[in-house]
């Protein structure tokens, strides 16, 4: 699911007038016809490039009239730059500690699959089987309760007490009536003793 966000996200800047776009609207906002005279481009092409870094989110347009303006959506850009380097800084972590405690505990836990076989009751091997779990989940992005639970059934069944104890353990708030879920950063996170 997030990998594939990554990689579209990878694609969309892997060309150079996509990155040369993306650095122009670091500044600021910009229409169509600013942008092609700028990088010598013609309308038509700047269109092409703009639908595919659109349709990653990584920029949005507005409407004034007969021209359309573009800005670099910052948020989304950022969240998806340090998705791939938290991804990358937790596979180095793990491989570091493949013969701590920490990768014992998922080791001994989760099978050859990728599932766990139970929920460990001694806390701090539950803590270490949720923040395992939490893995493959993004820092403030919304996750409804639906998409949430389809989540942890890869992991495991029983998804309303690991979607529980997600939230008993500070890695998780509900926000408001909608029932949508969200990563709190590490720093709010119940410590491992």
């Amino acid at each position: 699911m997030q990998l594939d966000y990554l990689v579209e996200f990878h694609k969309a800047l892997a060309d150079p007038n996509r990155l040369k776009i993306v650095m122009l609207l670091s500044a600021g906002r910009l229409s169509g016809q600013e942008i092609a005279q700028k990088l010598g481009l013609t309308p038509a092409t700047v269109t092409h490039h703009m639908k595919i870094l659109r349709d990653t989110l990584i920029v949005k347009g507005e409407r004034d009239k007969n021209t359309i303006y573009f800005e670099l959506n910052k948020k989304e850009f950022h969240q998806r730059h340090n998705a791939l380097t938290g991804r990358m800084e937790r596979i180095s972590r793990q491989s570091r500690e493949g013969s701590s405690e920490r990768g014992k505990v998922i080791q001994s836990f989760f099978d050859e699959a990728g599932r766990l076989k139970r929920i460990p009751s001694q806390l701090k091997k539950k803590l270490y089987v949720l923040e395992h779990l939490l893995e493959g989940l993004e820092v403030g992005k919304p996750y409804p309760e639906k998409e949430l639970s389809e989540y942890i059934k890869q992991f495991h069944d029983d998804y309303a007490t690991i979607r529980r104890e997600f939230v008993m353990n500070h890695y998780m708030h509900r926000e408001g009536g909608g029932g949508s879920y969200v990563l709190n950063p590490p720093e709010l996170w119940a410590k491992i003793e």
